[in-house]
């Protein structure tokens, strides 16, 4: 038994050792998939493909690999910073031009980019420190967070009318930028526009309608009660409408709102659940994140390119509000 069990488990190495070398010739991590080109080779790191909006936006960013001649390496490195500071020194050595990358841990970019070996680096979907970035070297693509949080709270103060209100806040991962952004956003929206808010619940639910809808549980055991729920993913405010349908809980005098206006937001919207989202364009991040690398990978400037900012070390990629008035849009 224990012969067959040591068997297996160098079986699942050497497995998982191959597949890392086909993308790079060494390192750790699988490759999940890869667009090809004529043009620039581009190595995209990310950690995995298990949320909603990051699956979509890799998708997004192969594909436009494919449609703007950029050949694309993706691979999944587990939420390894080792993996990803292996992949990024030998990334150069390997032929790529340039790297994107979906940090880990966006406090660690510091480390990744002194890892780079002076190659350029695009981060996406979690927003590095001001100060580990540089202009035209290691720029950050992707939406402002606190639109998104802006867009909710002016929504819902404008529904509710009141200068007085009950509000949880569901926060996605601890020390993620849209996470920080977004909830900043809300609270200092709403007190700008003058409505005393209430804070009778805030928690991270990590992205999840399973946690979400637990900890809108555990909220309910409080015994107080809420006029507004604001969640940083449309997948934590579908956990939320859920929890409410198993309640009992009219959700029409209740807004809940999300951001990223995915499909099951949206539908949600359409029947009448969720109040509000906010589109965070993959596709448009995507195109601009491939566009960057193809230029910073050819020695160029990011300066002439749509929503750059002066600083060289943005770009950026505006949210969109969506509700029921113009969800049909979207759909």
């Amino acid at each position: 038994m224990k012969k067959n069990i040591f068997t297996k488990i160098i079986s699942i190495v050497a497995v998982s050792i191959f597949t890392a070398m086909t993308v790079l010739g060494c390192g750790s991590g699988s490759s999940s998939s890869s667009s090809s080109g004529g043009g620039s080779k581009v190595l995209f790191i990310i950690p995995d493909l298990n949320d909603t909006f990051r699956k979509t936006l890799a998708d997004a960013i192969i594909a436009q690999g494919s449609s703007l001649g950029v050949s694309i390496d993706m691979v999944e490195t587990a939420g390894s910073l080792d993996s990803e500071i292996e992949l990024i020194s030998s990334a150069a050595s390997k032929g790529y031009g340039a790297v994107i990358c979906r940090p880990s841990d966006n406090s660690t970019a510091l480390q990744l980019n002194v890892a780079s070996n002076n190659i350029p680096i695009i981060y996406v979907n979690n927003q590095p420190s001001d100060d580990h970035l540089t202009a035209d070297k290691y720029i950050y693509v992707g939406s402002a967070e606190e639109q998104a949080g802006q867009y909710q709270a002016e929504y819902v103060a404008k529904k509710l009318g009141t200068k007085s209100m009950n509000v949880i806040i569901f926060e996605g991962e601890k020390g993620h930028s849209a996470t920080i952004g977004r909830s900043s956003a809300v609270k200092y929206t709403l007190k700008n526009l003058g409505v005393d808010a209430n804070y009778v619940f805030v928690d991270y639910a990590n992205w999840s309608d399973t946690e979400a809808a637990a900890k809108f549980g555990v909220f309910l055991k409080t015994g107080q009660t809420v006029d507004a729920v604001f969640c940083n993913n449309d997948t934590m405010a579908l956990g939320v409408i859920q929890a409410m349908k198993d309640n009992g809980i009219d959700y029409s005098k209740i807004p809940v709102a999300g951001v990223d206006a995915t499909a099951d937001g949206c539908a949600s919207i359409a029947a009448g659940e969720m109040a509000f989202t906010v589109l965070q364009n993959a596709d448009g991040q995507a195109a601009k994140a491939v566009e960057a690398a193809k230029i910073l990978a050819g020695g160029g400037s990011i300066a002439n390119l749509e929503g750059a900012t002066k600083d060289l070390k943005y770009v950026w990629v505006d949210f969109e509000p969506v509700d029921s008035s113009n969800v049909s849009k979207y759909r």
